[in-house]
């Protein structure tokens, strides 16, 4: 799963957040000064930054500016009670990707996460080729055999993420959060659901799946085997 970092010094709104996000399926590591933060941000591979600006130590601007110097380029909110626009304007010329002033709603926060983590994958992998299926995200068509085979809007998003998690367990409540969303009429029987009529459709012998796999009492996994290209 994407993993985020989350530096604020605020430990209600520190803990807030790393629930929240771990409740999605998120990896989350956080901290709490401006020194450690940098540290992590430099040296742990987060897909994703939740940057405050004033922190003891090293500030957020002064973080984002190092990360962007070490052209290090997965996306960066920022997080400030500030609403100056010279704040704004100062964040996003140094490299942050957005900024949004507390308070805020978590579920808000929780979706432009999502929105960029989305935009930050498609801009790295635009092609995954499994078994003799491929997914190209550009022309937004799945192949079977050199064959175009139609998918549901639900469909697509569920192999996109099977996809994007090669060999991890997904448990149903991980996919729901992912590929639904908020909306309170998924069950996960509706996943089930979708994944029987996916595999329909890539499996060669849908009731033994060779790519997606059931997982007992737990949820699916796609098997390692998937491999994404950048065209």
């Amino acid at each position: 799963m994407p993993k985020i970092l989350i530096i604020e010094d605020d430990p209600a709104l520190r803990r807030g957040l790393l629930d929240n996000f771990q409740d999605q399926g998120y990896q989350v590591m956080t901290a709490s000064t401006g020194d450690e933060g940098l540290e992590l941000a430099l040296s742990a591979g987060p897909d994703l930054l939740l940057l405050d600006i004033m922190l003891p130590g090293i500030n957020g601007y002064e973080i984002c500016q190092a990360v962007r110097r070490e052209r290090l380029d997965y996306p960066i909110v920022m997080l400030t009670a500030k609403g100056q626009e010279a704040d704004i304007v100062r964040g996003l010329e140094l490299g942050a990707d957005d900024y949004v002033t507390k308070p805020f709603g978590i579920q808000i926060l929780i979706a432009r996460v999502r929105a960029f983590l989305r935009r930050h994958r498609s801009a790295e992998t635009t092609v995954f080729r499994f078994g003799r299926c491929s997914l190209d995200r550009d022309s937004h068509q799945f192949m079977k055999d050199g064959k175009r085979v139609a998918l549901t809007s639900k469909e697509y998003q569920l192999l996109e993420f099977f996809l994007e998690n090669p060999g991890k367990a997904l448990t149903r409540t991980t996919i729901m959060n992912n590929v639904w969303g908020s909306s309170i009429m998924v069950t996960q029987r509706s996943v089930d659901r979708c994944v029987t009529t996916l595999r329909a459709k890539v499996e060669d012998v849908p009731h033994e799946p060779v790519h997606i796999k059931t997982i007992r009492d737990v949820g699916y996994r796609m098997e390692s085997g998937a491999l994404g290209f950048r065209l």
